[in-house]
């Protein structure tokens, strides 16, 4: 079959298309013949071996695909590594059926992205009614969902940053209250001033570095920031638990694979999540569709910052 393959860790260039074997499921293992792949941010740090968890060479990336079982299941599905292929093996606890409602896109828009904005919201900040939450990266895959999930559980103040004028209005066409250019000076006065001149209660950040920091500073007390991803590749200022004392504040960490060690929770967060996508309250922002062939420069443009939404290769170009 075919695939991406990286046999060196490293930029973009690494992922190179070759024939190889197709993968054998073992015991509780299903295999799916891939319809599309997700591209996921994360995937450039497994790329470069800078993922939370070390990857041992060879492999074939992709956490997620969406496809059908030798039995004809039409099914999302999250695999960790190997799905940037024509077939992927998966654990049959992380296999999930999709409903004919549901395109092949936002399936998978779901899948991860989705279930990590649905349990950051739900788990990591316990988000309130009336509070104003900080959705960093809006435009994203993460983000975009986020934002709409924020406004639809009732959040007081959505506010939305990115680093272009046409994701921030794309943010706000998703139901952000306003918008903060990223790269402002003064991030933190900015966002202050974007929640009417208050603190704000809860941050989602995928940053890293400045952002991250800048952060932290305009949390109001009991405040929530939730860190679920580095994209900067650059630390935030180590947070010292006085400072945190200090200021009533909480800081939270989010790796999906500990949800999928739950039993039933991200089943439980992907049917709520496709519910409301029937209802007309959510949607996935489709952010390319990429030939298997060009899975380099999918990851190129992710890294630019070029991509909006959901993005994802299709194994049968």
């Amino acid at each position: 079959m075919r695939a991406v393959q990286i046999t060196e860790f490293g930029g973009p260039e690494v992922l190179r298309v070759v024939e190889i074997d197709e993968p054998v499921p073992g015991d509780g293992q299903v295999l799916i013949d891939v319809v599309r792949a997700g591209v996921n941010y994360a995937d450039t740090h497994q790329a470069e071996n800078s993922y939370l968890a070390p990857t041992t060479l060879p492999f074939v990336p992709g956490a997620e695909v969406v496809g059908y079982t030798r039995e004809g299941r039409r099914v999302v599905a999250i695999v960790g590594t190997g799905g940037y292929a024509e077939r992927a093996v998966a654990d049959v606890s992380h296999v999930f059926d999709v409903p004919d409602s549901i395109d092949d896109v936002t399936a998978l828009a779901l899948a991860i992205q989705g279930t990590t904005a649905w349990l950051l919201l739900r788990r990591s900040v316990h988000l309130a009614p009336g509070e104003s939450v900080v959705v960093h990266a809006a435009a994203g895959g993460v983000g975009s969902l986020a934002v709409q999930l924020a406004k639809a559980w009732g959040a007081g103040r959505v506010i939305a940053t990115a680093s272009t004028p046409e994701k921030r209005d794309l943010a706000r066409e998703l139901g952000a209250d306003a918008t903060v250019d990223v790269n402002a000076p003064n991030l933190t006065e900015a966002l202050r001033e974007a929640n009417l001149g208050r603190r704000v209660d809860v941050v989602l950040d995928m940053t890293g570095g400045r952002v991250t920091d800048a952060s932290l500073a305009a949390l109001a007390p009991f405040g929530r920031l939730a860190f679920y991803g580095m994209a900067s590749r650059v630390p935030p200022t180590p947070v010292a638990p006085a400072s945190l004392l200090a200021h009533s504040t909480t800081v939270a960490g989010l790796w999906l694979v500990h949800a999928l060690a739950v039993p039933g929770l991200v089943a439980t967060a992907l049917t709520e999540l496709y519910q409301l996508v029937e209802a007309g309250s959510l949607r996935a922002i489709a952010g390319g569709d990429y030939p298997l062939t060009e899975a380099r420069r999918a990851h190129e443009d992710l890294r630019a910052r070029r991509t909006v939404g959901k993005v994802v290769l299709d194994p049968s170009r």
